[in-house]
């Protein structure tokens, strides 16, 4: 019972946060040339996605940023593999990730126009570099700190080598893992959109560009209303994912302790 409640609180202040928007806009607080109100936002949104560009942006968007988490969850999930089980290999590799996330996304997109070229895969290396850093820390967070008794009590059961990583080490380390992947999703429609602004395509960010060109303040704000809606829609199913395998996880070692302590 206590899960379903749990989301309560966000509902609420997102609740409370459209009625504060409301307020401020129907009694002139802010002008509507800065800010529309809702209910012209909802219309422009739905009239926008009846119209299909409003879709088929969100889905060409939400394409790249998957990719990007994808690929950046391909390399970034080894490599903090590597760094959780080797001290050495993470002092030697640490400092360059961290330097990787020091350079912001409108100095590389440029780069990758020259390097790559224009259109879909330069978009998604750019929400692939985003990307593999939450992704990297996560998973080796994760890693160094699997519980060693359960690690150890596999071992005398005979599991070794690349079974106990699919079986142990993999299935422990996967709530770090989603947490990355959960924060690097909304990293990664960040690198998307600012992508589509400076490299060019067919998402939400050229329609965020047609918008501001036309001063179109209602059709800017539909755009970033859809654009949070889906972040937060895939933030919330990734959540529902590690709750259910941290639960998965807790009976995991409920059965290898019991086990273990049968055989003692």
């Amino acid at each position: 019972m206590r899960s379903h409640f749990r989301w309560l609180p966000p509902v609420g202040f997102g609740i409370a946060l459209l009625c504060l928007w409301w307020a401020l806009t129907t009694f002139g607080v802010i002008a509507s040339e800065f800010l529309p109100t809702p209910q012209s936002t909802l219309m422009r949104l739905i009239s926008g996605l009846n119209q299909g560009y409003l879709a088929s942006a969100l889905g060409i968007t939400v394409q790249e940023a998957l990719l990007g988490c994808f690929f950046a969850a391909v390399l970034g999930i080894p490599l903090g593999y590597a760094i959780g089980k080797s001290k050495l290999f993470a002092r030697i590799i640490q400092p360059y990730v961290a330097a990787s996330q020091a350079i912001p996304a409108v100095a590389i997109a440029p780069l990758l126009t020259i390097w790559i070229g224009y259109g879909l895969s330069s978009i998604v290396v750019l929400c692939t570099i985003m990307v593999i850093f939450p992704v990297v820390v996560s998973t080796s967070v994760g890693v160094r700190h699997i519980d060693k008794d359960i690690i150890g009590a596999a071992r005398l059961d005979g599991a070794g080598g690349f079974t106990l990583f699919r079986t142990m080490e993999l299935p422990l380390a996967a709530p770090g893992i989603l947490a990355g992947l959960r924060t690097g999703f909304t990293l990664s429609i960040t690198g998307a959109v600012v992508g589509e602004m400076i490299i060019g395509g067919n998402g939400l960010g050229m329609i965020l560009i047609s918008a501001q060109g036309a001063g179109d303040i209602r059709g800017m704000f539909a755009a970033i209303v859809l654009l949070a809606a889906s972040a937060m829609s895939i933030y919330g199913i990734i959540s529902l994912v590690e709750w259910r395998v941290n639960r998965e996880i807790k009976e995991h070692r409920f059965r290898v302790f019991s086990h273990s302590r049968k055989e003692s």
